[in-house]
């Protein structure tokens, strides 16, 4: 496995995906607008929905399912890991001094758990009975959890050159990138083949960027969205990296309205084939701002790229770089239904292979209108599953597929 990928449809070889557990139990009334979600869901039947997509990516296509748990818990063996990752869990709550105590009553599994569902003081306080834990309430978090991070689409992505890994925007979310690229730089199966092509070694803290903004358009061209999560800076040093790399010809800037409907670029289009997209409407009419990279020369090894401001919505870009390109909109064009089925990321399903997608059962014009094309549509129960407002592209992450 090389771990990269020059399309976003080839038949699907392996994923990476994350059941939801106790961390989506933390969720409140009170506390899921600060842990960036907009509802509660019910866990039994938010893991019988996600049980349900897991199975059908492997009944359908015959992939290699990775979950993350079990891969964190192989890399957290080590015990230089899991210490790095307990001490960095626990600077937010000022308890960084109690990793060690953490390590020796904890086990193995137990402080994969912690690192994703988070750690209450009184949750503490029952293996440490003498903990002083300051100022903090016994409901305090000691470690904050994780609950966005079945959505697995975000923490890194995965491009003709190599692999991005994210600097998320919002600082709750930051952890799940940190554990995704631990595992990736350890573990025995990728850790050989990880190609790191963002951040720049030495940038301890660099500008943000998040892997739903990341579409590979073609083995020679990626689009990267300026969004409300992924800064210009950002795009400016991956492009700088993919093009040096030498796989990759073009890097699209795409500048998107700072809207929640708009917070990544994937929530605008996904590629189906290779001159099949689906979008909602007039969302790449709508994008208009864009800007290319391109490589300008490498000379005494620095490399230098050019930036060109265009004067061209998505679309054209699309139609460039896609030939014969064929648009889809959500629920066929019809503006209430595709309201309604974008609410539910209708244009967020997941691409198996060629003309073959996975998507939630709700939403039934755009699904309808898909198969009018000839699109294998296969469905997924999403009754919880849509209640973080993330489709089955941003539950998944691709890391292999057959070449294009």
């Amino acid at each position: 496995m090389n771990l990269r990928i020059n399309s976003e449809f080839g038949t699907l070889r392996a994923v990476l995906m994350h059941r939801p557990g106790k961390e989506i139990d933390r969720l409140t009334p009170y506390n899921k607008e600060f842990l960036l979600f907009e509802d509660v869901p019910y866990l039994e039947a938010l893991q019988k929905e996600h049980d349900a997509f897991s199975n059908l990516i492997k009944e359908s296509t015959g992939a290699q399912v990775y979950q993350l748990r079990e891969l964190l818990i192989r890399v957290l063996y080590d015990e230089d890991i899991l210490l790095k990752l307990v001490r960095e869990s626990l600077k937010k709550s000022g308890l960084v001094h109690l990793a060690e105590d953490i390590l020796e009553r904890f086990s193995t599994a137990e402080c994969a758990s912690i690192l994703t569902a988070g750690l209450k003081i009184h949750e503490l306080r029952k293996k440490i009975p003498n903990l002083n834990s300051g100022e903090l309430m016994e409901s305090a978090f000691a470690i904050s959890p994780c609950p966005n991070l079945y959505f697995q689409r975000d923490p890194m992505a995965l491009t003709p050159g190599g692999i991005i890994f994210s600097s998320m925007k919002m600082d709750g979310r930051q952890r799940e990138a940190d554990l995704l690229r631990t595992i990736f730089e350890n573990h025995a199966d990728f850790k050989d083949n990880v190609n790191r092509l963002y951040p720049i070694q030495g940038h301890d803290n660099p500008p943000s960027i998040e892997g739903g903004d990341i579409i590979v358009l073609s083995g020679k061209a990626v689009a990267i969205g300026n969004s409300e999560r992924t800064d210009e800076k950002a795009i400016y040093h991956a492009a700088k990296a993919m093009l040096a790399e030498g796989s990759v010809e073009r890097v699209y800037e795409v500048h998107l309205p700072h809207k929640r409907n708009y917070m990544h670029l994937d929530t605008v289009f996904t590629i189906l084939d290779e001159n099949l997209v689906l979008t909602y409407p007039d969302a790449l009419n709508s994008v208009l701002q864009t800007s290319r990279y391109t490589l300008k020369e490498i000379k005494d090894d620095k490399v230098h790229i050019k930036r060109e401001v265009l004067n061209e919505s998505l679309l054209t870009i699309l139609e460039r770089e896609i030939p014969h390109l064929e648009i889809l909109h959500t629920a066929d064009g019809n503006p209430d239904y595709s309201l309604r089925e974008q609410w539910f990321d209708g244009a967020n399903v997941f691409a198996i292979g060629p003309r073959r997608v996975i998507s939630y059962n709700r939403n039934i014009h755009t699904n309808r209108a898909l198969r009018q094309l000839g699109v294998d549509v296969l469905e997924i129960p999403s009754s919880e599953l849509s209640r973080g407002l993330g489709g089955p592209r941003c539950m998944t992450m691709p890391l292999s597929r057959s070449r294009v």
